[in-house]
C-alpha cells in the first residue's frame, strides 16, 4: 500500500535524503581516491581544482573523474528504472532485466561484434541501445491483452524473451572465438575505459526518461492501489504503465547501452529506499533512487577496484555477487 501522509510529512524525510546525498559524495571522493593506484583525497582536490598536474592528477582527471561521473548516472538511471517497473507491475522483485533489457542489448552487441568486427566498447552503443529498447518494446507487446498491458503477462513475456535472446547470444559467440573475446568484458558489465563521450549520445534519453519518471509518480501511487481503484480514481491505467514502460526502456536502455548489463542495480535501489525511508509513497521512492542507485554502483565499483588489487574485478560480477543473496531474501520475504 502506499505511504497516504500528506507532503508536509513527505518533507521530514529531508534530513535523510541530505545523508544520502553526504553518503553518495563521499563515495564519489573514494572512487576518485582508490583503485591499483590510490591517490590522496588532497591530490584529488588539487587535480580538480588544476593545482596539481603530475600522473596523480593525470589519474584522476583523466581516468577516475570519467568512470565516476558515468556510474553516477548509469546508477540513477537502473535505480528509478527499477522502480518504475516494480509500480507498473507491482511486482517487488521485478527490475529491468524483467523486460528483456539486458539480453537485448547483449545479443545485439555480441551480433554486431560477429558481423561487422567491432572492437571497442564506444562502437557497441548504439547497437546496445537498440537491442535493448527492441526487446522491451516486444516484451510489451507480448504483454498487451485487449489493448491492456497486463503486468503478469509483462513479467513472463520478458522473462521468456530474455531466455531466448541469451541462448542465442551463447550461440553466437561459441560460433567464433573472436566474438567471445570482445564481448565477454561488455556482457560481465564494466565502468572502466568509459569516457564521459560515451554519455554525450543517451544523455537525452536519460534526461527524459528521468523527468517523465518523476512525473508519473503520483499514478504509480494509485496504481499501487490495484487497477480498479486507480480507475476509479481517474487514473488511466492503461497509459500510464505505457508511458512507464518507455521510461523503463529509455532509462535502463541508456545504462545498459554505456556499460553494459549490470545486474541487481535496478532491482535492489527501491528496496533499499523503502527500507531506509520506510515507505512505499513513489514520490518519495523515485527520488530516493536517483540516490540510492549511484550509491550502489559506486559501493560495487570501489570494491572491485580494491578485492584484487592491483588488477579489479569488473561492477558487473560485483552487483551480481551482492545482489545473489538480496534476491533470495526478497523473494522469502515476498513469499511469505
Amino acid at each position: 500500500m502506499p505511504d497516504a501522509r500528506p507532503a508536509a510529512k513527505v518533507l521530514r524525510r529531508v534530513p535523510l535524503f541530505v545523508a544520502g546525498l553526504g553518503a553518495l559524495a563521499v563515495c564519489a571522493a573514494l572512487s576518485l581516491a582508490l583503485g591499483a593506484r590510490s591517490v590522496p583525497l588532497s591530490t584529488v582536490w588539487d587535480a580538480l581544482t588544476g593545482a596539481a598536474h603530475g600522473p596523480d592528477a593525470l589519474v584522476v582527471t583523466g581516468l577516475r573523474v570519467p568512470r565516476t561521473v558515468v556510474a553516477l548516472a548509469v546508477g540513477a538511471a537502473l535505480g528509478v528504472a527499477g522502480a518504475v517497473v516494480q509500480g507498473i507491475t507491482r511486482n517487488p522483485l521485478a527490475s529491468p532485466t524483467t523486460l528483456g533489457i539486458n539480453a537485448g542489448a547483449g545479443f545485439a552487441v555480441v551480433t554486431a561484434i560477429y558481423a561487422l568486427h567491432l572492437t571497442r566498447p564506444v562502437q557497441y552503443l548504439w547497437f546496445a541501445f537498440a537491442g535493448a529498447a527492441a526487446a522491451a518494446l516486444f516484451a510489451q507487446a507480448l504483454a498487451r491483452r485487449a489493448g491492456d498491458l497486463d503486468p503478469v503477462r509483462l513479467a513472463l513475456g520478458g522473462t521468456v524473451l530474455q531466455l531466448v535472446l541469451l541462448s542465442w547470444t551463447s550461440t553466437v559467440m561459441l560460433a567464433s572465438k573472436r566474438s567471445l573475446d570482445e564481448a565477454r568484458f561488455w556482457l560481465a558489465g564494466s565502468l572502466a575505459e568509459r569516457p564521459l563521450e560515451v554519455l554525450y549520445p543517451v544523455l537525452p534519453t536519460l534526461v527524459i526518461g528521468l523527468v517523465v519518471a518523476l512525473a508519473l509518480t503520483p499514478a504509480l501511487n494509485a496504481l499501487a492501489l490495484g487497477d480498479d481503484s486507480a480507475q476509479a480514481l481517474g487514473v488511466p491505467v492503461s497509459r500510464i504503465r505505457t508511458v512507464g514502460g518507455l521510461a523503463v526502456v529509455l532509462l535502463a536502455a541508456s545504462a545498459v547501452a554505456v556499460a553494459g548489463p549490470l545486474a541487481f542495480i535496478g532491482l535492489a535501489a527501491p528496496h533499499l529506499v523503502r527500507q531506509v525511508l520506510r515507505t512505499s509513497d513513489h514520490r518519495v521512492l523515485v527520488p530516493g533512487c536517483l540516490i540510492a542507485g549511484p550509491l550502489l554502483l559506486l559501493t560495487a565499483d570501489i570494491l572491485g577496484r580494491l578485492v584484487i588489487r592491483p588488477s579489479e574485478l569488473q561492477v558487473g560480477i560485483i552487483s551480481a555477487f551482492l545482489g545473489a543473496p538480496l534476491l533470495a531474501l526478497l523473494a522469502r520475504k515476498v513469499a511469505r
